[in-house]
């Protein structure tokens, strides 16, 4: 888990994309906020969903194997939601990502 929410925090950082970071291992009220914002089809047939999660604004865009396809395929910017040339800073919604 750890090894993934680096790289999206890597690569929204090396791409100078705006986001507010969501620790829900040290914050109940964060935990809550994600668990209750992740649609119910996004969301594990037991337990609690893991983290790193990613929305725009509160609309779920998806875990890490979405982002990773998403960036594989040269599509990250329509993944998060995003109209921005590449290395421009975003500041048109608040990408959250939840930890």
């Amino acid at each position: 888990i750890k090894k993934q929410q680096q790289d999206v925090l890597g690569f929204l950082e090396a791409n100078k994309i705006e986001f507010e970071e969501k620790d829900i291992a040290a914050n109940e009220e964060n935990r809550k906020w994600m668990r209750e914002n992740v649609p119910e089809d996004s969301r594990p047939a037991s337990g609690n969903p893991l983290p790193p999660r990613l929305f725009n604004d509160s609309r779920y865009l998806g875990d890490y194997n979405a982002f990773f396809e998403a960036r594989e395929n040269n599509a990250v910017y329509a993944f998060l939601g995003l109209t921005a040339p590449p290395g421009s800073k975003v500041g048109e919604h608040l990408l959250t990502v939840s930890l």
